[in-house]
């Protein structure tokens, strides 16, 4: 049997990964990547979805790049071996220069860093950069989220501090000294709407000593969330099984009144919701992060179709309320 040639490191297809917690704009970001080259024949976007429902698969249709779905699960525990079969087969079909991976808002991105790392992928592709893109908002009740909030940014080669306009100047100046002393290896860049130079994208960041070892984090006793170990503290592994995602899809009009109430009246617990709605007098799409509602425009299939992520909320209780306010079936 004839052994295939190892591809030279030039050859190698250069894997992006998109990384950061719910709602952070990760979607927005590789949308603007997308948009700054015009051939976008050897570009492979591979998108992992954390429910049944791909939302951010349609947003990216007509981005002329192809566009692969992982759904129904996390590729940092649930999907792993689909993540390295898909990226396998993504090789064998396109035989691709570069590839994006954008995780779910529950990712560790350390796991997928170690998926690379298995032979078969590592003989034929490496990991250039890893991108995490911060919620400004969020650093503030960053306790809050516990280790995996933490395990994104001091996996990240750029981190986006993301939303930065919704800050006032003494707080973002604060948040940028806070974050710099968190991770201080990591290249942090302010921005609005995920814009950024793309020479800042396309610079291959140099690996980070012991990057795939695992961070230890401790749970304190008054629950207030994880944060990085040091000597004599108890630790306790990251868990995001607590973590639910569904779905409501409705072909019905759906009441603005009803549905706005709705969301106001939403557990904290629920920190993210997208996709279209279809209001009776035109279809608009959702992104709700944290209590914030940002509406666009939407042109693609013409129902309602949302994913919900929460931490311990009960699904039928809120798939429930939100079915009250479809006022045609």
């Amino acid at each position: 049997m004839t052994k295939q040639p190892e591809p030279d490191a030039t050859e190698k297809a250069q894997v992006i990964l998109l990384s950061g917690f719910l709602g952070a704009g990760k979607t927005t970001l590789l949308k603007q990547i997308l948009s700054w080259e015009t051939d976008l024949a050897e570009t492979v976007v591979l998108v992992n979805e954390f429910g049944d429902v791909g939302i951010d698969g349609t947003l990216l249709k007509d981005s002329g790049s192809d566009v692969v779905e992982l759904t129904s699960g996390c590729i940092c525990c649930t999907l792993s071996a689909d993540l390295m079969q898909s990226l396998g087969k993504i090789w064998t079909r396109f035989n691709p220069r570069r590839i994006f991976i954008e995780s779910s808002g529950v990712a560790d991105p350390r796991a997928t860093a170690n998926v690379l790392e298995e032979p078969e992928l590592a003989r034929v592709m490496t990991l250039a950069k890893i991108i995490t893109v911060l919620d400004a908002d969020f650093w503030e009740a960053r306790e809050a989220f516990g280790a995996l909030f933490y395990n994104q940014l001091e996996m990240a080669d750029l981190i986006l501090l993301n939303k930065i306009d919704l800050l006032d100047d003494d707080k973002a100046a604060r948040f940028l000294t806070e974050i710099h002393g968190t991770v201080p290896d990591s290249q942090i860049i302010p921005t609005i709407h995920c814009r950024i130079d793309p020479q800042a994208v396309w610079e291959v960041s140099k690996p980070k000593p012991g990057i795939l070892k695992p961070i230890q984090f401790y749970q304190p006793a008054d629950g207030s969330g994880a944060r990085p170990t040091g000597a004599g503290q108890s630790q306790a592994p990251v868990d995001a099984s607590r973590y639910t995602s569904f779905a409501f899809e409705s072909a019905g009009i759906v009441s603005e009144e009803c549905f706005y109430q709705f969301l106001d009246k939403l557990p904290w617990e629920v920190f993210r919701i997208k996709g279209p709605v279809k209001f009776a007098n035109r279809m608009v799409l959702l992104n709700f992060v944290g209590g914030k509602s940002e509406w666009l425009p939407w042109d693609g299939d013409s129902k309602t179709q949302l994913v919900f992520i929460g931490w311990s909320v009960d699904p039928q209780e809120i798939l429930k309320k939100a079915s009250l306010c479809v006022a045609e079936r």
